[in-house]
């Protein structure tokens, strides 16, 4: 895994005086956690933002603050609603010796299946997120799910089919689904439907028009 490298600086202003500090092009943030007590940081706002857009929960991040490297997660992004712009990150910093609980994103590749190719299956999703435990070096940006298994309709992907790495441990139910290869035939049988409605139909009448009166 590529090392993802953050720069930051002790933060001394707090509270509603940090949106000056965006004005400037500054993130505020904190970091907390293993080694060290909650320090309000500083970072800057389109460096920070490129790193954060390719990051997940998952992400390792190595986070340089004052000339020394804390490894961290990303737990929690505040964003503008309306610009979608950073307004403040918690970092948590963690031991490299000690296992983590984070969530990791499941990407389904759905053209993979035989079933779609072969009966125009539909491949309805769980869960998107795993929750796992592991080291940090065996963190994952994303799991990504093989569905070559799913050749017929009815075919089911469960957590406890996945085939992770060793030393990654799944947190959530084993009998959770994840993906199933279902039937197209609820949606082909309304649209056959509305076209018969459609094609058996009388003309509905808005207005009647003066001149149809008078040929009665």
């Amino acid at each position: 895994m590529e090392k993802v490298i953050l720069e930051a600086v002790p933060r001394d202003v707090v509270g509603k005086k940090v949106k000056a500090l965006r004005r400037e092009g500054k993130l505020p943030a904190v970091l907390f956690g293993y080694g060290i007590e909650a320090t309000p940081i500083l970072l800057d706002m389109r460096d920070a933002t490129k790193v954060l857009a390719s990051t997940g929960s998952s992400t390792l991040v190595t986070l340089n603050l004052a000339g020394k490297e804390h490894n961290v997660l990303v737990r929690e992004r505040q964003r503008d609603v309306l610009t979608r712009e950073y307004l403040h990150v918690d970092f948590q910093a963690i031991s490299m010796t000690d296992t983590v609980r984070t969530s990791v994103s499941i990407e389904l590749d759905e053209e993979a299946a035989p079933a779609v190719k072969v009966y125009g299956a539909i491949i309805n999703t769980g869960l998107d997120m795993l929750e796992i435990e592991c080291l940090p070096q065996d963190l994952m940006d994303r799991i990504v799910v093989d569905l070559s298994s799913l050749k017929n309709i009815g075919d089911h992907i469960l957590v406890r089919d996945l085939k992770l790495p060793q030393g990654i441990e799944v947190l959530d139910d084993p009998e959770s689904l994840i993906a199933i290869a279902s039937a197209p035939m609820a949606e082909e049988v309304e649209e056959v439907e509305e076209v018969e409605v459609e094609a058996g139909a009388e003309p509905e009448v808005i207005e009647k028009g003066k001149g149809e009166e008078d040929e009665d």
